[in-house]
């Protein structure tokens, strides 16, 4: 009889293997905390308010806040500008991504801007409770700081304004600030050039009521967010060590089914499918990035994780229930479409609200479906039904663990009647099973008490002489935590070298006589699966 490798290795070299993971589990936290620096950098910028002095506009001009070839004529404020009675029209905020002498690079692979609008408390110049913005966007590119800029992309959008104003609404207070919130401006899925340029403009129309009853702008400041250069390095590391890792016990493991006499089982084929989603988000395609425009990477980078995610999800739901079945229902996945299908529904849902907002910025960067009301609304929507249904999940997950158990301890009443040697094995393949299923929850909560941490305390924790980067810790870490489950569950449900005759089995080392070996054939040889506890399962159940 040959089960699988969780069954069959000592508890000695169980136990190896284990501190080995534990320590590799160790060694990814710390890489995050230690030595790889914050995922994302935010810098500030006041746009500088150009004055376009041409008569007309037909021909589209840059305007540069700084340098040689800046802007001709500047103003402070808008008080300055009504003294030179200059039109709205005619005034174009400039805003140079990055500041004076640095430059941009393709390790940064992303670059997001949110915009911060300084509007001042005027009695006669309110904001309407709907005020909404018109800007007109757009974002050139260069990579010396000597050429022509190039356009990337140029539109008209609308933000809908968010302001408060705590103070009360007198004389004594005008020139005061309203509390606006943050609007997202833009978003670019790679960073391939040196140098960006972004030049708004606030057209006014009154007969379209174009950027009427905004209140009195005062400045217009721009905060960029990218990734770390540093962190990135970490991360193409990580993916480029555990790529082959992987990938080599997923083929030992197929190898390894292949040889056996019987066809794989619906579990073996699933834990199949789990590595080849965990192999697929490990490849470091975005080694590519580096060299190539590939704008798409972040829509790809998601369609990547949801695979996995939903290919996870899927494999606890069959893992579980695969020890719950009697023969009669076990390795059919039709059996599990009630539990599978609302997985893939909702995969295929987020895919949808990701489309809708990254997929259209593939040609318009400055899109966001958190621009309307609509769209604030239906995005708010997804993210609050997709966490009520991760936490169902959860329970439920925890529910069919529950019954797992259930179901095993109840073959614990026919261990007495056994001898010792096999009493005893049968418990430390109980004791196995539940650990593993442990082990599985322990991950699915990790994730979730991480990235909550990760929310709440963005930065870092001191230690003593060294600083912890909490965000990066918990992308390495809960990175590296799935890849070695993934490792895990492939190596110990891989069938064993280990093979026993039936005289083995009655003379060696179980201890088993011939009646307890007849008790065993009737008990498991019809339902044939992977591990023992597999077999027992369905029996029990089926009893």
């Amino acid at each position: 009889m040959a089960g699988a490798i969780i069954e069959n290795m000592s508890t000695k070299k169980l136990c190896i293997v284990g501190g080995i993971l534990l320590i590799f589990q160790v060694i990814s936290f710390l890489v995050g905390g230690l030595i790889a620096p914050r995922p994302t950098i935010g810098l500030q910028y006041l746009a500088t308010k150009c004055v376009d002095v041409r008569k007309h506009h037909q021909k589209s001009k840059w305007f540069m806040p700084w340098g040689p070839n800046q802007c001709e004529k500047k103003i402070q404020d808008f008080s300055e500008a009504m003294k030179q009675q200059i039109e709205a029209n005619d005034i174009v905020f400039a805003t140079h991504i990055p500041h004076q002498n640095w430059e941009m690079s393709s390790w940064f692979q992303f670059l997001l801007v949110v915009l911060q609008f300084e509007i001042e408390f005027q009695i006669d110049n309110k904001i309407d409770d709907d005020a909404v913005v018109t800007l007109n966007v757009s974002l050139g590119y260069r990579d010396d700081r000597v050429s022509e800029w190039t356009e990337m992309a140029h539109s008209v959008e609308n933000r809908k304004l968010n302001c408060n104003f705590s103070s009360p609404k007198t004389h004594d207070n005008q020139g005061q600030l309203y509390d606006c919130d943050l609007l997202p401006f833009m978003e670019l899925g790679s960073v391939s050039h040196k140098y960006y340029l972004i030049n708004v403009r606030l057209p006014v129309n009154e007969k379209k009521n174009i950027n009427m009853k905004i209140g009195k702008f005062k400045n217009v400041q721009m905060v960029s967010i990218h990734q770390n250069g540093g962190f990135t390095r970490v991360w193409f590391a990580m993916k480029t060590f555990l790529t082959p890792s992987i990938l080599i016990i997923m083929i030992w493991y197929w190898r390894r089914i292949t040889m056996m006499t019987r066809p794989p089982v619906l579990l073996e084929k699933v834990i199949f499918a789990l590595g080849i989603s965990m192999t697929f988000i490990n490849i470091p395609v975005e080694w590519f990035s580096i060299g190539f425009d590939w704008t798409w990477m972040l829509l790809f980078g998601d369609i990547r994780q949801g695979i996995f995610y939903a290919t996870l999800l899927s494999f606890w739901i069959i893992f579980c229930g695969e020890h719950l079945m009697d023969q009669n229902e076990r390795n059919r996945l039709t059996v599990y479409l009630k539990q599978i299908v609302p997985i893939g529904f909702g995969s295929f849902c987020l895919f949808i609200f990701d489309l809708c907002e990254r997929g259209v910025q593939l040609t318009n960067p400055f899109y966001s479906i958190w621009a309307t009301d609509v769209g604030t609304e239906l995005a708010m929507a997804f993210i609050i039904v997709a966490g009520i249904c991760a936490c169902l999940y959860f329970f439920f997950l925890c529910f069919m663990v529950f019954q797992v158990f259930r179901n095993i301890s109840g073959k614990r009443c026919s261990l007495p009647a056994m001898s010792k040697a096999r009493r005893l094995h049968y418990e430390g393949l109980i004791f196995r099973f539940k650990f593993l299923m442990l082990v599985t929850l322990t991950c699915a909560a990790m994730t979730i008490i991480f990235f909550i941490i990760s929310q709440v305390h963005d930065g870092n924790w001191k230690w003593g002489e060294y600083t912890i980067e909490v965000n990066s810790a918990f992308f390495t870490g809960i990175y590296g935590m799935w890849n070695l489950y993934v490792f895990a569950i492939m190596f110990l449900y891989a069938p064993s070298h280990k093979c026993y005759s039936n005289s083995d089995q009655s003379n060696g080392d179980l201890g088993i006589n011939g009646g307890e070996e007849l008790q065993l054939t009737t008990t498991i040889t019809h339902a044939d699966g992977p591990t023992e506890i597999y077999k027992l399962a369905g029996k029990e159940a089926q009893e």
